[in-house]
């Protein structure tokens, strides 16, 4: 029974290492969302483009990421 419970344990801190992160970018200067901005994590190769509504999707983003870049 211990062992299952340190398993668990482990797993869900495995899984928390990582995060997903959304939003959305738009324009300082008209508030209308911004087609194909590239949004990136500081310090990682991890990015992407945002769609036609400005939204953007990041996967498995490190814990310890903090600041995104464009």
């Amino acid at each position: 029974m211990l062992f299952m419970i340190y398993l668990f344990t482990g797993i869900g801190l495995l899984s928390a290492q990582t995060q997903r992160v959304t939003g959305t970018v738009i324009s300082e200067d008209d508030g209308q969302p911004v087609v194909g901005a590239s949004v990136l994590v500081k310090g990682t190769t991890l990015g992407t483009i945002t769609d036609i509504d400005g939204n953007f999707t990041l996967s498995n983003v490190p814990s310890s990421a903090k600041t995104l870049t464009r």
